[in-house]
């Protein structure tokens, strides 16, 4: 969740935000810290393409958030979670990391540790995030599946 929060900062927005205001958003903040700007400074380029950079991540992270995204991916994700198996998963900074059997890869995010840990205890990791983790954390897709 702490990166949820730092884009949504970066960007100053909240969570209602829409797409369309996203990207007029993005688009202006970009314009404000476009490397182009400094070209006779080359410390305050660099400053920009740093900062350049962290405005083009926490967009393409929240829209990937964001409702109208999670809605128009909902069929795939849905039959990804109910019809293969969970291949592997680990934890790294409250982000759930999922692959499946089908190539799909998922991140929920705001998993707190000792969810983790049940679920890797548990008798079979699918039907403990089934209860425990899907619809109870925000997610997004990391990766395309192979399915063949």
């Amino acid at each position: 969740m702490k990166r949820v929060v730092e884009y949504r900062k970066l960007l100053n927005v909240d969570k209602n935000v829409t797409l369309k205001e996203l990207k007029t958003i993005y688009r202006n903040t970009m314009k404000d810290n476009h490397p182009d700007k400094f070209i006779d400074d080359e410390v305050s380029k660099q400053a920009a393409e740093e900062r350049s950079k962290e405005i083009i991540n926490a967009y393409h992270f929240l829209v990937s958030i964001a409702q109208k995204t999670v809605e128009k991916n909902l069929p795939e994700y849905q039959e990804t979670i109910n019809t293969y198996s969970i291949l592997d998963f680990y934890l790294e900074k409250q982000t759930l990391f999922v692959s499946y059997l089908n190539g799909m890869s998922y991140e929920y995010i705001g998993v707190p540790k000792n969810i983790y840990i049940k679920m890797i205890h548990a008798e079979s990791p699918n039907r403990f995030a089934k209860r425990h983790i899907y619809g109870n954390y925000i997610y997004r897709k990391t990766s395309e599946g192979t399915e063949d």
